[in-house]
């Protein structure tokens, strides 16, 4: 479970770098659930990185849906 927490949080990351990108903003949505489930699993499992890693995406997806209107 741990190696699958972290996975996912590798997995929202390579999505979220190309929905930073004008157009592809609808990509975080996405990316979100991802993370929040990468998150979840990290805090189950005790993994840490997976846990930072996915707050930190969830935090930046998410300012980026508020910046875009949601579908930017």
């Amino acid at each position: 479970m741990r190696t699958l927490s972290l996975v996912l949080a590798v997995v929202a990351l390579l999505l979220l770098l190309p929905a930073l990108l004008p157009l592809l903003g609808w990509l975080n949505w996405v990316v979100l659930p991802l993370a929040l489930l990468a998150a979840g699993l990290g805090l189950l499992s005790g993994e840490e990185r997976a846990f930072k890693l996915g707050l930190l995406l969830m935090v930046v997806s998410a300012l980026r849906l508020f910046l875009g209107g949601g579908f930017l």
